[in-house]
């Protein structure tokens, strides 16, 4: 390229101009100006295609980088839990308020009077049937016992000289030695002997049977109450109330149902369903007996519109204590296939119930359902859902409306599959 494309430098000391090379000339004034004229008259060929060209790739470059910064500032789709809705065949259960009751309670009183010697029993340990609780003074009895056998002795030997006068008046009156009146006497003498002696032998008895009265024992085998009345004091028979036994093994439960779930109860029994109830007691932490019904009432409660039930529980160690508030669990219904969601997934706004469903696409969809009973950790959903579906279970706080995009890790629906071998289910729920 030739020295005359660059434009000459101006040395402003000297007036000259120096090429390219450095080397100075000598300036003239009128050709420096035409030059310098040329220069800024005539710009470079297609300088107006450039600059339009610089404009949009300056445009471009601005919009991308604006896009970039604003893909960069979005925030990741959050992370939800999500699982297949369950369909399977359940039994429904409804929920009962009951008391616990003793088969038998027993207000011990003592059939004779007397002072009580010995009190035999820890007040509110477990006794057996037949068992001494209280001893009152015997001796009185005794006495009473010993006079009835003198009377007896004595009634038995006058039956023994009338029934020896009466025979000898039968031969007698055979041989017309006596007379009719005289002989039915002799017979009379005889009748009355025989009375006496079973009036002697009937207040032995009865002193024999007051003597055992003077041991008061369990009727039942139970817990025993506190003593009411202690030694050295005196109890009035079939007055003075010594103590309560009452039976611990088993117990009663009884429960009243509302008359749409013991109608349904009862079909459930008419078509031989199991009889076996659940039931937690009060002050217990998730500890579920076993129970049975083991009667139903013949008729509602024209005032409270329910029907009374009643359980059987075995209590072999005497734990659980009548009057204690129980809650029973009885089966009112069975269905085939029911739809079944974890009841975190069910949400509430105002009158309505609604689950987060995830489609295809990982996007979010309120859906409204209707509810039913509760199973376990379980809801079942009676409208609203279908087979398949995919609802958030955890991190339903993190959606903020319809059509937002998650990120969705499945899991096992059921709580109780949600340990160890809840990535098992979750990749057999994705095959």
């Amino acid at each position: 390229m030739s020295n005359s494309f660059y434009p000459k430098r101006l040395n402003k000391r000297s007036n000259r101009l120096l090429g390219k090379n450095g080397n100075a000339h000598k300036v003239n004034p009128i050709a420096e100006r035409e030059t310098m004229e040329s220069l800024t008259a005539k710009p470079f060929r297609g300088s107006g295609r450039l600059l339009g060209l610089a404009v949009a790739i300056t445009v471009l470059l601005t919009g991308c980088e604006a896009q970039s910064d604003e893909a960069a500032s979005m925030p990741p789709p959050p992370e939800v839990d999500v699982a297949e809705v369950v369909v399977e065949p359940v039994t429904l259960w409804e929920s009962f308020t009951g008391r616990v009751a003793s088969p038998e309670t027993v207000d011990l009183r003592p059939r004779v009077s007397g002072y009580i010697d010995k009190v035999a029993f820890e007040e509110g340990e477990l006794v057996q049937a037949g068992e001494l609780l209280f001893q009152i003074d015997p001796r009185p009895y005794e006495a009473q016992k010993q006079a009835a056998s003198a009377e007896l002795a004595l009634a038995n030997s006058q039956l023994d000289l009338a029934r020896s006068e009466a025979g000898r008046a039968k031969t007698l009156l055979e041989s017309r030695a006596i007379s009719r009146e005289e002989y039915d006497q002799r017979n009379t003498a005889l009748m009355s002997a025989r009375a006496r002696v079973q009036a002697a032998q009937a207040a032995l008895d009865t002193a024999e049977l007051n003597l055992q009265y003077t041991r008061v024992t369990a009727p039942v085998s139970g817990r025993t109450g506190r003593a009411l009345v202690t030694q050295g004091n005196l109890a009035n028979a079939d007055q003075s109330l010594l103590t309560t036994v009452v039976s611990v093994d088993p117990v009663h439960v009884y429960f009243e149902a509302d008359e749409q779930s013991a109608f349904s109860s009862q079909q459930l029994l008419a078509n031989g369903q199991p009889r076996d109830v659940r039931i937690s007691l009060g002050g217990e932490d998730g500890r579920q007996y076993q129970g049975e019904l083991d009667f139903v009432d013949n008729h509602l409660n024209p005032g409270t519109g329910t029907l009374q039930y009643r359980a059987v529980l075995n209590n072999p160690d005497g734990l659980i204590k009548p009057g204690q508030f129980a809650r029973v669990e009885m089966p009112v219904a069975e269905l085939d296939q029911a739809l079944l969601v974890n009841r975190k997934a069910v949400l509430t706004d105002q009158d309505r119930r609604f689950v987060y469903v995830v489609d295809e696409q990982d996007r979010v969809a309120p859906r409204q359902v209707t509810t039913g009973r509760q199973v376990d950790d379980l809801q079942v959903i009676r409208e609203g859902l279908n087979h398949g579906d995919l609802v958030i279970i955890n991190g339903v706080q993190k959606v903020f409306g319809a059509g937002m995009q998650v990120k969705p890790q499945l899991v096992a629906m059921k709580e109780s599959d949600q340990g160890e071998g809840a990535v098992a289910v979750a990749q057999e729920l994705a095959q």
